[in-house]
């Protein structure tokens, strides 16, 4: 089966200082892969490598099999920030990517609003930003990226700003609803914990310049993690992340 992304040999550098060095990863349909790497490793230069931002310097992108290397609006990019626009009510900035392919406003809030329930979104339609949780507009921005691409997402540390609690809740919330839209995604983070909670495999991301020194892939089912933080399997993974990132 041809997976639903594969980033090939992709090396990319400014100048004479190169920051990812031939990075190959892939994500097949419905997985959640995670790039966990520290500060500086190159994790967002290969996203923006992914998206179209950036041209690498080498490699390519595939999504289904098609080289989309320097396209731009193919894939779905969420950075760090919500980036909720204040001046429009929730269903309307959801709306924004189906509005802006041409989509009359009408049907863009018709489309949007058909996903409020599954994103745990109800009754939040008609509201400001401001009037929203952390929490909740996080899964705002979520189902925006969605409804630029249900096909796959790049999700740039969606969850680092918030508190550990509220984090702790929206990543059993993401797994949920993970099941639900069958969302490719990559997700960046530099959070060892949240890689191995989230993710079916982790490519961890070391060196200056970048490379990948390693792939685990996460056993235990995403439905069936609700203690898995509290288990030895846990820290097993853990332990071998650790190790990767030393080496």
């Amino acid at each position: 089966m041809t997976s639903r992304l594969v980033a090939e040999h992709i090396t990319k550098g400014f100048g004479d200082k190169t920051i990812i060095d031939k990075v190959s990863i892939r994500a097949d349909r419905g997985e959640l892969v995670s790039l966990l790497g520290v500060s500086g490793a190159g994790k967002t230069t290969l996203f923006n490598c992914i998206s179209g931002i950036y041209d690498p310097d080498d490699g390519q992108v595939l999504l289904d099999g098609e080289d989309i290397t320097g396209e731009t609006g193919r894939i779905s990019y969420m950075l760090q920030k919500d980036l909720l626009l204040p001046h429009k009510k929730v269903v309307d900035n959801v709306a924004l990517p189906l509005i802006l392919r041409g989509t009359s406003k009408e049907e863009a809030r018709a489309k949007a609003m058909s996903h409020f329930g599954e994103f745990g979104l109800e009754g939040t339609e008609e509201m400001w930003p401001s009037q929203l949780s952390g929490g909740m507009r996080q899964r705002a921005a979520l189902l925006r990226t969605y409804m630029f691409s249900d096909k796959v997402a790049l999700l740039d540390e969606p969850f680092s700003a918030l508190d550990t609690i509220t984090r702790s809740r929206m990543h059993r919330w993401y797994l949920d609803v993970m099941e639900e839209i069958k969302l490719t995604t990559l997700f960046i983070t530099h959070d060892i914990d949240e890689a191995i909670m989230l993710s079916d495999r982790i490519y961890i991301l070391a060196g200056r310049p970048g490379r990948i020194a390693g792939e685990l892939t996460i056993e235990r089912p995403r439905t069936e993690r609700g203690d898995f933080e509290l288990t030895e399997e846990f820290l097993d993974y853990k332990r071998k992340i650790t190790d990767l990132l030393d080496r």
